[in-house]
């Protein structure tokens, strides 16, 4: 009975973690499939093993062999690294089945906890890390740091070149910065004023009488 619960707090919770949290920030659907299905085996063989004596140790190196496997498979961004650490914890706890069933309970949802905020995008907003290739081999530290600010709009923390080009006129640069929201001027709005209103036979008369005598002088 504490099983299948164990189980079905299992399902809850990766379902949780993938579509309520990252699948809606993050909108990658292949590393949704990897989750649920990496989640759900490592569930199935921990909760197999689970009755012998060698249950932990065995999941603790089933643990080690999945995250050096899929950390060598492709790269991955350090939030997507995150949450398949997280994926692979909760199938662990759940398939060994850890007394009592309050603990259980608490280390999943903790982990949820940690994810929905560590990776909430209030938190620490403005920090970002970008490559910047610039048009030009710069290698005096103040006038990199002057041009990466210019370009990326915010404060540079931290600059490292990772290649300086001088044949090409080439530098590039990784780049640790708060971004800095720069106000843009809106565009002058130009007046209406309308149709111009038409002419009345007497204006029109008036007109051509005034313009009579400049095209005979110039005839």
């Amino acid at each position: 009975m504490n099983q299948l619960l164990f189980i079905t707090a299992d399902l809850a919770a990766i379902s949780i973690l993938t579509f309520a949290l990252y699948l809606r920030r993050h909108r990658r659907r292949d590393l949704v499939v990897s989750y649920l299905g990496m989640n759900v085996g490592v569930l199935a063989v921990a909760t197999a093993l689970s009755g012998s004596a060698a249950g932990l140790g065995l999941g603790l190196g089933l643990f080690g062999v999945l995250s050096i496997i899929r950390l060598r498979s492709t790269e991955l961004a350090q939030h997507e690294v995150a949450y398949y650490f997280s994926a692979l914890a909760l199938g662990l706890i759940a398939g060994l089945g850890i007394e009592p069933l309050w603990l259980t309970g608490s280390l999943m949802g903790l982990i949820l906890l940690v994810m929905f905020i560590g990776d909430h995008p209030r938190v620490l907003p403005a920090y970002r890390h970008q490559t910047v290739i610039l048009d030009r081999a710069i290698s005096e530290d103040g006038e990199l740091r002057a041009r990466l600010e210019e370009v990326l709009h915010g404060k540079v923390h931290s600059a490292t070149i990772s290649e300086l080009d001088l044949v090409n006129d080439k530098t590039i640069v990784d780049v640790r910065f708060a971004y800095i929201p720069t106000a843009v001027p809106a565009m002058p709005r130009r007046a209406y004023a309308g149709p111009s209103p038409a002419q009345t036979p007497v204006q029109e008369a008036v007109q051509e009488a005034v313009q009579a005598p400049v095209q005979a002088g110039a005839a």
